[in-house]
This record gives structure tokens, sequence and C-alpha cells, in this order.
């Protein structure tokens, strides 16, 4: 067999980093770890080639080539993954398609033409996959609803990709998640009960990592790191401190979780001295009747802004994910989003529309009261929504559209970054060294931010702050620096309504202007 991997291109998103990437002359952010996973399953004598399309072209040759292309797609990631359909249903090329986009409720996004459908994880199913393509009685459609055991999960294919074109590389721990937001399509997908990876497994992946000459930034994807705190503060943290004290800290790590991190101060310490750096948190929103009604209960009732500085005094850069288009949302919502994370220092915010993911209790609760439009975008950062929200479409996209144009301008976003900084405390404070590669990023954005660009004042004041006060954050600085230039292009693409219902934007509209 001869097996094409394809996996399709991002659109311009808020994590694509794409006007970063140019900066460190990166194509991709990540690589598709997923596909690398499913091509290590498969048959060792197959032929396999993969094409990520966030990192070169998809030719006809290659199609041609292939007996099938497996296919795996973010839904983010469907207009570029139907493109594919299309070539191959052209060129009479065989597809196998699985992931998040293809999956039941989305029946009616465009999978005809694909031969073999996968609902479920690849451990699950491509077993009897591969031993009916060999017999040649594939059926369409492998269905399960197990969350199979992942300690058999073999070591991602990394020969497949060229590492370079890459600014992170990607691990997974474990998958689910023990909390059940009413928006998150996590436990559909891949449960409530953690299943985690043995110590020898992580071992084995962070060994194929190094072999490969990989040096940086790791990315474990796991839904929820801290899921089983107990495992990995008895067994897998003191693999990891010993694997990195033996090899002289190669890598540096960061990874999602949840807010109560900030309980576990044995667990923070833990992180730090395996070379964990930063963390991505689901805040969601200050307003706590906000956070009752979508059941985020372990963010209730506690003080989110103490949380979040905790975790930066024990070096975690904390990222942060907010959403607006609650019910319980009031007209201040707005203004409060902006107040908090301005007070957080959370640099990194993605701030997004609420979306009903189909199959979460989010959707199917709106579905009964005749709320929800279509399946949605997959980017909850461009502006759309899928649902009805109750303050009314206008408003809420008006107000969204004001949010990130204010929290991604250069005043606020390096004020953001000076406030984290004076409260971050990385465990590692040697020297740093001057690459050429940041040489090079360094005046590129320089050259961008210092001198082109209309808030550039504002950036020689964070670079002056800095050198004097912080001068060893001065490349993580200049890093955060580059990202607001991103989140801005993002931002520059969401388009507020035209015309309609605005009744009520008025009245929120000065309180708003102040942090403008």
């Amino acid at each position: 067999m001869k097996i094409l991997l394809v996996y399709p291109g991002y659109p311009d998103t808020f994590w694509s980093f794409k006007h970063a990437l140019r900066f460190v002359r990166k194509k991709a952010t990540f690589p598709p770890l997923g596909l690398l996973t499913v091509g290590a399953m498969l048959p060792e004598e197959w032929e396999k080639k993969l094409v990520d399309l966030n990192t070169t072209t998809l030719k006809d040759e290659d199609l041609e080539w292939a007996d099938y292309v497996f296919l795996s797609a973010m839904i983010a990631q469907q207009d570029s993954a139907r493109e594919v359909i299309d070539r191959c249903r052209r060129l009479g090329t065989r597809i196998v398609a699985g992931g998040p986009f293809f999956k039941r409720g989305y029946e009616d996004s465009g999978f005809e033409g694909i031969d073999h459908l996968i609902f479920g994880e690849a451990e699950a199913v491509l077993p009897l996959l591969v031993e009916d393509l060999e017999k040649g009685c594939a059926r369409h459609i492998y269905a399960s609803e197990e969350f199979p055991d992942i300690r058999k999960t073999p070591v991602p294919l990394w020969q497949l990709i060229n590492r370079n074109e890459y600014q992170f590389m990607s691990i997974q721990y474990s998958r689910g998640c023990p909390f059940n937001c009413e928006f998150c399509d996590i436990v559909i997908l891949n449960g409530r009960r953690p299943r985690t990876k043995d110590q020898s497994q992580l071992v084995a992946e962070l060994d194929a990592l190094y072999d490969m000459g990989w040096r940086g930034g790791v990315f474990f994807v796991d839904d929820n790191f801290i899921g089983n705190r107990r495992k990995l503060k008895s067994e897998i943290l003191p693999a990891v401190i010993r694997w990195m004290e033996d090899r002289g800290r190669p890598f540096t790590f960061f990874m999602e979780a949840s807010i109560n991190l900030a309980d576990d101060d044995e667990l923070m310490r833990l992180m730090a001295a395996a070379g964990f750096d930063m963390v991505f948190v689901g805040i969601e929103s200050p307003n706590e009747e906000s956070l009752v009604e979508c059941n985020k209960s372990h963010n209730n009732k506690r003080d989110l802004l103490a949380a979040v500085k905790k975790m930066q005094n024990y070096g975690l850069q904390v990222q942060g994910g907010f959403i607006v288009g609650f019910d319980s949302d009031p007209l201040s919502i707005f203004k409060s989003q902006i107040d908090f994370i301005q007070k957080s220092g959370i640099v990194t915010a993605m701030v997004g529309l609420l979306n009903a993911p189909p199959g979460t209790r989010l959707y199917k609760r709106l579905k009964k009261e005749n709320r929800i439009l279509s399946v949605g975008s997959g980017d909850n950062t461009d502006g759309s929504t899928n649902l009805v929200p109750k303050m009314g479409r206008d408003i809420l996209v008006n107000g969204y559209k004001h949010v990130v144009d204010t929290i991604y301008a250069p005043k606020q976003h390096y004020a953001r970054i000076r406030t984290f900084l004076r409260e971050y405390r990385p465990g590692n404070k040697g020297k740093f060294r001057i690459s050429p590669v940041y040489l090079t990023a360094l005046i590129r954005s320089t050259w961008a931010l210092g001198c082109r660009e209309k808030g550039r004042i504002h950036y020689w004041k964070l670079v002056i702050w800095t050198l004097l006060k912080r001068p060893r954050a001065f490349p993580l600085s200049i890093a955060l620096a580059v990202q607001g230039f991103h989140f801005r292009k993002v931002a520059e693409k969401v388009r507020v309504p035209q015309s309609g219902d605005i009744s009520g934007l008025e009245q929120m509209r000065e309180p708003l202007d102040r942090h403008g």
C-alpha cells in the first residue's frame, strides 16, 4: 500500500501565528501529531508520505502516487479539507478521513466523496480498517464509542516531517478531561476519565524528539494535562526531571490545564523543575453567573486574578481563553473582560464568541430553544457564532470587536507584558544566548514594530523598560511583542454588523472608550 497522509491548511486564526512566524522564518507552529501517530500505527511495510498544507503544497503527482489518502482535520480546517476531497475525487484517489471535523453531527458538512469514514479514536478502529483494506473489502464507515487504552499507542513517525519548518514540536501524554463544561466537546471526543501513557512511553517519545535533533519548545497537547495529578507527581514529572537533567535540559514544555493547578504548590514546583514555563487556562469569564451557566464550577467562587498571579510566580506564563456571549453576560461584560485581562498580565489572551459544537450539552439545549444557526466555522475568534445570542448578535459582535481591538492594541498589549514580567519568576535564570535566528528575528521585528507600526512609541517604552527592569526576560518580552503584531492582524479581519438591532450598544460605549 502507498499511503499519503494529508493535513489541511489552517485559515489565518489566533493560534496560527502566521504573522509572527515570518519573523523567525518558520512555516507552521506545530506539526500534525495525530497523522504522524496514525502513520506509526499503519503496517511498517506500507509506504508513507506526509503533506502538511501549512508548510507545502499538494501536487497531483502526490495524489496519483497514493493508493489511499488519509485525511485528518479540525473544524477550522474544513474549507481546505473540502478542497483536498474535491481533488481526490477528480483524480480518482480513494480517501480515508477521520479527526474532529469528521465526526457524528457533521455529516451535512461535505463528506460526500469520502470512501471510508472513521468515527472515533484510531486505536479503536484502525486495526480493523487495515485488515479490510488488505482484503479489499473495506466498509464505508468505521465507528467506535470506545475510549481505548493509549498505553500501546506508538511513537509518532517523526521522520515524515522536516522539523525545521515548525516553531514547536508536540507530544501527547493523556486524553480526556474530568470536567464537563457545557460548551466543550472534549468529553464527547475523549471522555471524562483521563487516560494516560506510561512513563516508559513518555520517555521514548522524548528520546525520539531528541534523537531527531530537536532543541526547543514542546507542547503537550493533552485536553487537561493535570487530569491525573497523582500520577504526574509520583511518576511522570520526576521521570521528566531526570531525563532533562541527563540531557542538559534541551526542551522547554508548555501545556493546557484547568485553573485548579493554582491549588497545588507541589505540582507547580515539579513542573518548573521539569522545564514547564507556560500554561493555557480556560478562564472564560470574570462574571460568576456566566461560569455557573456553563458549568465551569472549578473556576467559580475563586479569586481568578490571584490564581493567575500565583502560577506566574511559579514561573508559568499563563495564556488565557475567554468567551463572550453567554446568556448570563450583562452589557458590562466587554468592559469586565478588558479590565480582567489587563490586570492579570495574561499577554496571550484568546477572546472568542460563544459557539455550540454539535453534540455538546449547549448545542442540545439551544437546539430545543430553536437558537442553533449552523455547524460553525470552528474558529471562535473570527467574529462568527452558530447560535442566537440573548443580547443580540449585533451588540455581541460590536462589543467583541471592541474588546479585541483594545487588548491587542500596542499600548494595552505592551502594558500587559510589563504586568506579566513583574510577576513572572522563571526557574532558569541563566543568561540568554543570542542565536543567529534570534538576532534575525530581533532585527525584523524591531523594523516592523519599532519603525513601521503606529504604536511604535509604546514598543520602545517596552524595550527600554525591559532592559532596565527585567534584562534576562528581554527575548521573552520581544517574542510576546511579536505575538501582539499577529493578534492585531487577526483582529482586523473581524467584521462587525453593518445593520440590525444595536439598541443598548451606546449605553456601554462610554465605559468601553475609557480603555481605548
